[in-house]
């Protein structure tokens, strides 16, 4: 029995099937393949500060030709997505948010403030991944990344200490960073304590925080 075709073309009634079925047979799916080349690109993530332009939709096309194109070349192609924290104007945002709502971000207090950034990232994050969805992007979402996932930071602090102990960094204000990066930040208990120059960052960090008491190195 033949069907008769729409006069109209109806996106919604065709895209969003099509793409749930791609995501449901992992067609963007990447995995360790030892008889094929790799080819990966890192979406360069847009920052949670609001909406996808015309500009993203642009750039994130072009990347979505450029890893199509190399599947069908047979290379194991991962398209990796992510989004940005964007700090500052993250900040900005949610701070002017909250001036909408006639409240002060200092009567919020850090974890109150932190609070509501965070939903605001679920809400603006969510919305960017949807949009990228919504214009065909082949990416490997089981591989998708938050630039403040616990992941990401552990990494940073890792290649951290390691450039550091490399005599790499030797400005004080890296320490400061590596801290906050760490798991013993909030953790450091008031007192007097013995560290040297030959100590590790994570040394200094577990004797401060009152887990090692063991000094390693030359005293300064």
């Amino acid at each position: 029995m033949s069907k008769e075709l729409e006069k109209n073309y109806n996106p919604s009634e065709i895209e969003d099937r099509l793409y749930h079925k791609w995501l449901e047979k992992k067609y963007f799916h990447a995995e360790v393949n030892r008889d094929k080349k790799p080819f990966t690109i890192v979406m360069p993530p847009p920052n949670i500060t609001g909406k996808l332009h015309m500009g993203h939709a642009l750039d994130n096309t072009m990347q979505d030709i450029i890893i199509r194109f190399k599947r069908m070349q047979g290379y194991e192609a991962l398209w990796i997505p992510g989004t940005d924290h964007a700090s500052i104007s993250t900040e900005v945002k949610v701070t002017n948010a909250l001036k909408e709502e006639g409240i002060d971000k200092h009567e919020l207090g850090r974890e109150g403030f932190l609070k509501r950034t965070w939903e605001w990232k679920k809400e603006y994050g969510g919305t960017i991944t949807s949009q990228l969805k919504k214009i065909g992007s082949s990416c490997d979402w089981d591989r998708e990344r938050f630039t403040m996932d616990d992941g990401c930071s552990k990494a940073v602090l890792e290649v951290f200490c390691k450039l550091y102990e490399k005599g790499l960094i030797s400005d004080e204000k890296i320490f400061y960073f590596q801290v906050k990066l760490s798991d013993y930040k909030d953790k450091f208990k008031a007192g007097t304590y013995s560290l040297n120059t030959g100590m590790k960052p994570t040394d200094m960090m577990k004797i401060l925080a009152g887990i090692s008491t063991t000094d390693t190195g030359d005293s300064e």
